[in-house]
């Protein structure tokens, strides 16, 4: 019985193992050795105390002997967007909070074109800055509207309710 059950274990991990490889492969994913993953499998967010912040990456792969979190994008976004390279930003921040070990890059991949986005000092200033910005609107209130790119103005989830969109108006609320 325990001959059976071990080779069950040993199959369906094989199994997911292939599925895995073969989604990692799909998608654009560089090559390295996978540690986590939260696209084929609900995944533990990381968390840093520290910061009072938690995120959970699409993959963490080690590469050339560190840990490397990546973060799949869909669209049609030729290049990565700030957004994007801030949010690799915070999942590098949170995997040296969580892990201890030197985070020197993270990966963002576009279109099954993955991209080295270094973790430098410019880039952690970025977040801190990013990050300070986002307690000051918590813990006044007060947000700075942004309305100075038509294109996402136009697709704004709080579209509906602005009464400052550019170009055009807005569309009727609830």
């Amino acid at each position: 019985m325990l001959v059976v059950l071990g080779l069950t274990i040993l199959v369906y991990a094989r199994l997911l193992r292939r599925r895995l490889q073969a989604t990692k492969d799909h998608e654009g994913i560089p090559t390295g050795t996978l540690l986590y993953s939260d696209l084929t499998v609900p995944a533990e967010p990381l968390f840093s105390p520290r910061l009072q912040l938690a995120g959970k990456p699409d993959y963490i792969l080690r590469q050339d002997g560190h840990l490397v979190p990546v973060e799949v994008k869909s669209g049609h976004h030729p290049h990565p967007q700030p957004s994007h390279v801030l949010q690799l930003a915070a999942y590098c921040q949170l995997l040296e909070e969580t892990s201890g070990e030197f985070v020197p890059y993270g990966i963002l991949v576009l279109n099954r074109e993955p991209t080295r986005i270094p973790f430098d000092p410019g880039l952690r200033y970025s977040l801190e800055l990013s990050m300070e910005r986002m307690r000051r609107v918590l813990r006044t209130g007060k947000v700075t509207l942004n309305h100075d790119d038509p294109h996402r103005c136009r697709h704004c989830s709080m579209r509906q309710y602005c009464t400052l969109c550019l170009g055009e108006n807005p569309s009727p609320g609830p």
